[in-house]
């Protein structure tokens, strides 16, 4: 991307602060304005550790697409995945297998007016409007079918969306029936802060994202909470782990994990 100041769609306000582009903020980048960069720094002030979870999660991200591609997936959804960057799913895919098809899902205007102009140009990459919570419509967008093949196996890729959806919303049963329209030998692949070492930053962290998201419930989850995702599904090795710890690069990197209170996993469907 562009080191100049973005240029906003002249249909968003950029005077309300929008969590992709503070995620964006978050990971060093400059595609945000200045609502989002002072929504971030109040985040940043309870919990300085979120940049620091907004870069380890993104690191997980391209581990666990090249695990994928090494199992022999090709093809991945991408839900929610914020604003493009540097390591997005189709690069990191496409390294390793230039074949690699890829779906990016978002109902995010934000998200979606800089993917589209981004991702135009690659007959197997295309971005189509869509939420985790509406799995079967998600799944029957003719746009998504024409880049996927529903009959083969599938990795479905969920970087950041589920912390902010709450229980009342039923996201588990959401991710359930996306686990279930899926073909055997598919995958799907999450992170998700949770609050087991930093309670304390829960209430606080809540509040501000629920002034932003206009939202009244808490979203707020536990590691154990978080395991529910991957109900009737095989967890591969290592598990539901702290991101630095699912399968680093380095060993090195996996020290003090709980510094990076984001946890990941990825799951295998091994049965109908």
């Amino acid at each position: 991307m562009s080191d100049a100041a973005p240029r906003p769609p002249a249909h968003l306000d950029t005077s309300v602060p929008n969590v992709a582009r503070m995620n964006n903020y978050f990971l060093g980048g400059k595609d945000n304005f200045a609502a989002d960069r002072q929504a971030a720094e109040e985040v940043l002030a309870i919990a300085p550790e979120i940049r620091t979870i907004a870069k380890e999660s993104q690191a997980f991200l391209g581990r666990a697409v090249r695990h994928l591609i090494e199992q022999g997936i090709t093809q991945f959804l991408a839900i929610a995945p914020g604003l493009p960057t540097r390591c997005n799913v189709h690069q990191v895919a496409q390294a390793v297998e230039p074949a690699a098809r890829v779906v990016y899902a978002d109902d995010d205007p934000v998200v979606l007016s800089h993917a589209q102009a981004l991702l135009a140009t690659d007959p197997r990459i295309t971005v189509v409007r869509g939420d985790v919570l509406h799995p079967r419509e998600l799944l029957a967008e003719p746009e998504l079918r024409r880049i996927l093949d529903p009959e083969q196996p599938i990795a479905v890729v969920i970087p950041t969306a589920l912390h902010y959806i709450p229980d009342e919303d039923d996201p588990f049963k959401s991710v359930a029936l996306l686990r279930d329209a899926l073909p055997v030998g598919s995958y799907l692949a999450l992170a998700h802060v949770v609050f087991d070492t930093r309670p304390e930053t829960a209430g606080p962290l809540v509040d501000i994202y629920r002034r932003i998201l206009s939202r009244s419930e808490d979203a707020s989850r536990t590691r154990r909470q978080v395991l529910r995702f991957f109900d009737g599904l095989e967890l591969v090795e290592p598990g539901l782990v702290y991101v630095r710890q699912w399968r680093p690069d380095n060993p090195l990197a996996a020290h003090r994990p709980e510094k990076a209170w984001s946890v990941a996993g990825v799951a295998r469907k091994t049965d109908g």
